[in-house]
């Protein structure tokens, strides 16, 4: 009996729990409280949380490999050789362990699916119509991409390799997907902590722009108004994310997958006839996806793994690829203002950082604060949706560099 008692204390998670392990969920649980308490980003802290915790729960096994057994068949040396020749080997693998189940969901990030899913969801939720409307904006969008080449060379100068240089840097584009996306491709042993790093400061744009942006501005451009946009017609929205995926691809073919699937989402929504299409993108699609993502995305943030020096540069190398993105934006909003007829408030040059539409947000929530009258929302959609464009666009640079 005692053996028994003995034995199955063994086998709980508590006798075997490491310090690790547990450091892992207790950073889990303060993501949890950011999330639920804070409300910063909850869609997806929440599930990225929720995996970290499933991940490193002890002997629990949601991300363990599939283990087979072998079976040796006996038979004669002239039939082996045969069976050789025809690609025919003497040996059944009997699976006996199937798996963990997030360690099939991370076949979607794994093969860059979900990523592209999230896109398209993305495109069909977002208005490109101010940028259509002031194509200045894409400059700023393009401005604030900076952030992750700089970076890209911070981490050269660390000892980092390119693949991984890359890797991090994107995570300055402010967008999850896309660093998911890269990551993958590049280097996906390191895809838990930029993960992690990339949609923790997605959920901290609030906390980390206003201060940055408040720097690099006077009173007076902070208050400045910004001139009514255009209306843009139906026509021009239907053929902007046809047109975009065309040039871009060309020029760039490895930025297609994630161009495309946003400029899909968007077709979706503006052309009229695919509503049922857009609804479903919009709602179910993207909410099964970022589920699915979430869980397995966290679920790489393993103790054995995470918990290193590496992390701690990763982390350090992301807020300074996100601090340089939005002061870069910002900066170039300023010189622009210089030469352009119509005024332009540098504030919305911070929501060149792709994080939609949040960076947007705080843009015009920290014009108001100067000026309760100026809204800035819509002027900082432009950019906002144009640093989509551009993250996507700047994994696809680093892809064909060193993919």
């Amino acid at each position: 009996m005692g053996d028994v008692i003995f034995n199955f204390i063994q086998s709980t998670g508590i006798y075997n729990i490491e310090f690790r392990q547990i450091i892992m969920l207790l950073l889990a649980c303060t993501l949890l409280y950011l999330a639920i308490a804070k409300e910063y980003e909850p869609l997806l802290l929440v599930p990225i949380a929720f995996g970290m915790i499933l991940a490193n729960l002890p002997l629990a096994g949601l991300m363990a490999e599939p283990e087979n057994l072998i079976k040796f068949h006996t038979i004669n040396t002239q039939e082996a050789a045969i069976n050789a020749q025809k690609g025919i080997f003497n040996v059944d693998f009997l699976t006996k362990f199937p798996g963990g189940l997030l360690k099939y969901l991370f076949k979607g990030d794994e093969l860059g699916i979900f990523p592209p899913l999230i896109f398209m969801g993305v495109g069909a939720m977002t208005d490109f119509g101010p940028l259509i409307s002031n194509p200045k904006s894409l400059l700023l969008g393009a401005a604030a991409q900076f952030g992750i080449f700089f970076t890209f060379i911070g981490a050269i100068i660390l000892g980092f390799d390119a693949q991984a240089a890359s890797s991090i840097g994107i995570i300055g584009g402010a967008d999850g997907p896309t660093a998911i996306f890269l990551t993958t491709k590049l280097k996906p042993e390191l895809l838990g902590p930029i993960a992690v790093a990339a949609y923790s400061y997605m959920a901290l744009v609030p906390i980390i722009q206003p201060p940055i942006m408040k720097a690099l501005t006077t009173e007076e451009e902070r208050k400045i108004e910004m001139e009514q946009l255009r209306t843009v017609s139906k026509k021009e929205k239907i053929i902007f994310p046809i047109l975009v995926t065309i040039l871009v691809s060309l020029i760039l073919p490895t930025a297609a997958t994630l161009i495309g699937m946003l400029m899909l989402g968007n077709l979706f929504r503006e052309c009229g006839v695919t509503d049922r299409l857009s609804k479903t993108v919009t709602n179910e699609l993207i909410n099964i996806v970022t589920i699915f993502l979430g869980l397995s995305v966290g679920a790489t943030a393993k103790g054995e793994n995470f918990l290193t020096i590496e992390t701690l540069e990763i982390f350090a190398l992301g807020v300074i690829a996100f601090m340089v993105g939005t002061a870069s934006g910002v900066l170039l909003a300023k010189v622009l203002n210089k030469f352009s007829k119509s005024p332009i408030n540098p504030l919305i040059g911070s929501a060149g950082v792709s994080a939609v539409p949040m960076a947007a947000r705080v843009s015009n929530k920290v014009g108001q604060e100067e000026n309760p009258g100026n809204f800035l929302l819509m002027h900082a959609m432009g950019p906002n949706v144009a640093g989509v464009i551009g993250s996507a666009v700047a994994a696809g640079v680093l892809l064909s560099f060193f993919g």
